[in-house]
């Protein structure tokens, strides 16, 4: 191996460490947010409850019984928030129907929920793709929706994305690993999560710039069709 050799090596492994060091911050960062999120309305139920108990003691003396009340309503109202889900799921028919500034975010939600479900290199690329759509995030904030651009990156993110998934999920197990017409679906998977993350940056990069008539005219249709009958029959 030349000097060359090894230093190429030694920049991929630092790169391969900065990224896992990202996706990890990125992890526990969303479970802290969802975590003060859930404390949040848990203090301010339970605290309801009892500035309304205080009012009606005023009114009138709740007694034992009363006190016993007020406090199997408190423990009944802070499991509850503990433990339900405090969003709607997402579903790939519902992402066509978000607003744009809030795509990236709840399509990073339905990944997560997708992401068990497929082989570890697969789970890796979603992390991925999920770092490239954090960074996309607040880029749509101020984007007009009936901008062209717009368009194009609801494509990308709320179509064909989720359409490269379910078309994978549709072809049987067993098969995944077979190759048809010279590639396994894992590897079309594979192939496809690579495209959408490089094309994600490619966005991102021209939103940047604010290229909008480049991101308009791009053109591109992505060709990782599962919903083609060659590639999903298995």
């Amino acid at each position: 191996m030349t000097d060359v050799d090894r230093q190429i090596a030694r920049s991929n492994e630092f790169l391969e460490r900065s990224r896992e060091r990202a996706l990890a911050q990125r992890r526990m960062r969303r479970q802290g947010t969802g975590l003060a999120k859930r404390a949040g309305l848990i203090v301010g139920a339970d605290l309801t409850i009892v500035i309304a108990a205080i009012v009606v003691g005023w009114i009138m003396p709740l007694g034992m019984g009363g006190a016993l009340l007020v406090g199997a309503l408190l423990v009944a109202v802070t499991l509850l928030l503990a433990f339900v889900s405090l969003e709607a799921p997402v579903t790939p028919e519902k992402l066509v129907e978000v607003p744009l500034k809030a795509l990236p975010l709840r399509t990073e939600q339905w990944l997560e929920t997708q992401r068990p479900a497929l082989p570890a290199p697969m789970q890796t690329l979603l992390d991925g793709i999920g770092v490239r759509l954090e960074t996309l995030a607040p880029q749509l904030a101020t984007l007009n929706e009936q901008e062209p651009a717009a368009a194009e990156v609801r494509k990308l993110v709320g179509e064909q994305l989720p359409e490269l998934l379910k078309g994978y999920a549709r072809v049987p197990q067993p098969l995944r690993g077979v190759e048809r017409n010279g590639k396994t679906p894992d590897a079309q998977l594979a192939e496809g999560l690579q495209l959408i993350d490089r094309e994600i940056s490619e966005m991102s990069a021209q939103l940047a710039q604010g290229d909008l008539d480049s991101l308009a005219t791009r053109g591109r249709f992505l060709e990782i069709k599962y919903r083609d009958d060659d590639a999903v029959s298995g």
